[in-house]
């Protein structure tokens, strides 16, 4: 069972390093005026959401499902961190909206917007991590 805590850590810090780079991206997209500058980012972006996030993202919770049938765990501070995954899948899901969007020419939102929206899963991470390692009784 560490093979596999160890496969389920390394996907989710890969999973996290696309969550923190691809709304970076979007910042710089956003901010982009030249016609091949943009379609350098429409490529990143693809690559990046299809090649590393998205695989990251489903081998993450492929192997939390097994750590999770292995070990049997169970309490409040799961809960709380399933929560959290489902929310940090649907982010991920808005992240391939976006590229979408870039992708169709479509972008709405400026710059700032993406500065935010990549703050978000800093929090989650932070929740997460504290769940998991403190294990803090919830109710």
């Amino acid at each position: 069972m560490l093979w596999i805590k160890a496969l389920h850590i390394i996907f989710m810090v890969t999973w996290f390093a696309g969550l923190f780079y691809l709304p970076r991206l979007f910042v710089y997209h956003a901010m982009c005026e030249d016609t091949p500058g943009k379609e350098r980012f429409k490529i990143m972006e693809r690559k990046l959401f299809y090649g590393i996030m998205t695989p990251s993202a489903v081998l993450t919770v492929v192997f939390g499902v097994w750590l999770w049938l292995g070990y049997g765990f169970s309490g409040t501070w799961l809960h709380a961190k399933l929560a959290l995954v489902v929310i940090l899948i649907i982010y991920h899901y808005y992240c391939g909206k976006f590229v979408s969007a870039f992708k169709h020419d479509a972008n709405r939102h400026g710059h700032v917007y993406y500065r935010l929206f990549n703050e978000f899963p800093v929090l989650i991470l932070f929740a997460v991590v504290i769940l998991v390692v403190v294990k803090p009784a919830l109710f």
